[in-house]
C-alpha cells in the first residue's frame, strides 16, 4: 500500500504546485481581503467557497488513494475559479465571449484524460493490451456525459436561485455542448496517442505521470 493516503492541510501547504494553481489561490485571498475591507461579505463568503472547491482534488487524493499530477490540480482549480468566480462573480462570461468556449472546452479535454484512465485501471495500467479506439470511445463518452451534467447543474442553478448561468437558453445549452464534444475528442485523441505512442506530447504525458506517479493501482500490469 502506498502513502498517497497520508495527506493533511501541512501536506497540502508544503506540497510544490503548479504556478496557476498559486495565482488561484492569491486571486481569491485578494478578493476575500476586498470584501473585509468594503464589508463585502458576500464576496468573502464566495471567496471562500471557491477556495474550499479547489481542494477537492486533495480531498479525492486521500480518499481514492491516488496522486494526481500537479498539472491536473492546477487545471481543476483554474476551472474552478474560472467558471464559478471569475465567470459568475466577475461576469467574465459577459465580458469576453470566448470566457465560456475556454472553460468548456478546457474541462472537456481534462474529462476525457479522466476517462482515459479511468479504463486504464480497468485493464490494470497494460496499455499494449489495451483497444485504443474502445478506451479513447469511452474517455469521449464520459467527457460529454459529465458536460451534459453540468448543463443540468447550470439549468438547477438559475431555476432555484435565480443566477443566469445558462444566459440564452437553449442556445446557450447547446452552444457548450457542442464544444464540450470537441474538448472531449482532444481529450480522447490524447489518450488514444498514449496507448500507441506513450507520453510523448503534453497530454499524454500527464496521463503517463498520473500512471508512474500510482503504481499500486496498476501492479498487476506485468503479471
Amino acid at each position: 500500500m502506498s502513502d498517497t493516503s497520508d495527506h493533511s492541510a501541512g501536506d497540502i501547504i508544503d506540497r510544490k504546485h503548479s504556478l496557476f494553481t498559486y495565482v488561484c489561490w492569491a486571486l481569491l485571498a485578494g478578493a476575500a481581503g476586498v470584501g473585509l475591507w468594503t464589508g463585502n461579505w458576500n464576496m468573502v463568503f464566495l471567496a471562500g467557497v471557491v477556495f474550499a472547491l479547489t481542494l477537492l482534488p486533495f480531498f479525492f487524493e486521500s480518499w481514492a488513494d491516488l496522486r494526481l499530477p500537479k498539472s491536473f490540480i492546477a487545471a481543476v482549480t483554474v476551472f474552478i475559479v474560472g467558471t464559478i468566480f471569475l465567470g459568475e462573480v466577475g461576469d467574465f462570461y459577459e465580458r469576453f465571449w470566448w470566457w465560456d468556449v475556454v472553460m468548456h472546452t478546457g474541462s472537456a479535454i481534462g474529462f476525457a484524460m479522466i476517462g482515459t484512465v479511468i479504463m486504464l485501471i480497468f485493464v490494470r495500467g497494460d496499455r499494449l493490451s489495451a483497444p485504443p479506439f474502445l478506451l479513447a470511445l469511452m474517455a469521449f463518452s464520459f467527457a460529454v456525459a459529465l458536460g451534459a451534467l453540468w448543463e443540468i447543474f447550470e439549468f438547477a442553478m438559475d431555476q432555484w436561485f435565480g443566477l443566469n448561468m445558462q444566459k440564452s437558453g437553449l442556445v446557450d445549452t447547446m452552444s457548450d455542448l457542442i464544444v464540450d464534444s470537441i474538448g472531449a475528442m482532444i481529450g480522447a485523441g490524447a489518450g488514444y496517442w498514449y496507448l500507441k505512442r506513450g507520453g510523448t506530447g503534453f497530454l499524454p504525458l500527464t496521463i503517463d505521470k498520473f500512471v508512474r506517479d500510482n503504481p499500486h493501482v496498476f501492479e498487476d500490469t506485468k503479471a
